[in-house]
């Protein structure tokens, strides 16, 4: 590769619903000087595709418009300004607010992300070669935080044509040592480029990157979805602070599930053989439910304090003692102050 040149494209116009991006782009392709050669990648910021695609809505909260696109909450932070969510949104992409975005957008309005921004790229990417008879690609770019690091960076949220992702296992480095784990996220990377000249407030939504050809291929279907880590391969689905929070609910849980079937357990072993009087099952349940309560109480308590073990053991042994010795008692009672006769 001799070098790399990454050339923000101005001439676009303000972007409204319906319009056609193909011709737009093209033109100012044409008025720029810039006629696109075998090789060329297109990163396009994802709020022209959202504007086009009519993806603005009015919304007098944001943050009812982040619920809404939110399938999953990883974290959740309060600053002097407010809150910062980290969601997985319906797109695929864990990202801060679900790609909710209030800026380049007339007040009382948000932009949400195209609905898929795959078949966004795929849609330029095939009318532009077209229009102009070359193999070129298309990256819809969108701005994403990243964990331990400070800052925003633009990143592929949208591919077609490109090689998203530069597979080097089972290849050798410079001292022969076979390569078993890196992937090149070339996409990224050249979102994060193009970035460095569209900036987030020239009115460059796109750039040219030429000198990368390598990476653009024949086929449209280089989805940029690729590129997310969620489900089975996600290593980090919950912040520190949720993660630690839902140990300690599912441990009170089994503690106080534990403690509870223990105390009735108990209670039934203990309860007399004898002929029960008529209404003996209300006796029982009466008992059982005072043993419950107990049980319950000295496991929250015991739970909070000291985790799962604790809690446990706190369920079993208050559930047993406290909660049968009182609890069948005043069930015993009651069942005979309702007239039962043995």
């Amino acid at each position: 590769m001799i070098g790399l040149t990454v050339t923000p494209l101005g001439g676009l116009p303000e972007i409204e619903e319906g319009a056609d991006l193909v011709a737009l782009v093209g033109d100012a392709l044409v008025a720029a000087g810039l006629h696109p050669q075998h090789g060329d990648i297109l990163v396009v910021t994802s709020k022209i595709m959202s504007k086009a695609e009519g993806r603005r809505i009015a919304a007098a909260d944001r943050e009812d418009a982040i619920t809404t696109e939110t399938v999953r909450v990883v974290a959740t932070r309060v600053y002097p300004g407010g809150v910062t969510r980290i969601v997985e949104n319906r797109q695929g992409i864990v990202q801060a607010a679900a790609g909710v975005d209030s800026s380049n957008t007339p007040s009382g309005t948000v932009l949400l992300l195209p609905v898929d921004p795959d078949a966004s790229a795929r849609a330029l990417a095939a009318g532009l070669r077209a229009r102009f008879g070359v193999l070129l690609g298309v990256i819809v770019s969108d701005t994403l935080g990243r964990a331990w690091r400070e800052g925003q960076v633009d990143l592929a949220i949208g591919a077609a044509g490109v090689t998203v992702l530069d597979d080097l296992r089972g290849s050798h480095d410079s001292f022969g040592h076979e390569l078993h784990v890196t992937q090149a996220a070339v996409a990224d990377e050249l979102a994060s480029a193009a970035d460095l000249v569209k900036g987030k407030a020239s009115g460059m939504p796109v750039a040219v990157v030429r000198g990368y050809g390598h990476a653009v291929v024949e086929s449209l279907d280089t989805p940029a979805r690729a590129l997310s880590r969620t489900g089975e391969k996600d290593m980090f689905r919950l912040g520190t602070d949720e993660a630690i929070a839902l140990g300690r609910a599912e441990g009170l849980a089994a503690g106080l599930a534990e403690g509870r079937a223990a105390a009735l357990a108990e209670l039934g072993a203990a309860a007399p053989t004898a002929a029960a009087p008529p209404d003996g099952e209300t006796a029982l349940a009466e008992a059982r439910e005072a043993a419950y309560a107990e049980g319950r109480r000295a496991g929250l308590t015991e739970g909070w304090e000291a985790g799962y073990a604790d809690g446990r053991a706190a369920g079993l042994v208050d559930g047993g003692r406290a909660g049968y010795a009182d609890g069948y008692e005043r069930g015993l009672a009651e069942g005979w102050a309702r007239g039962l006769d043995c």
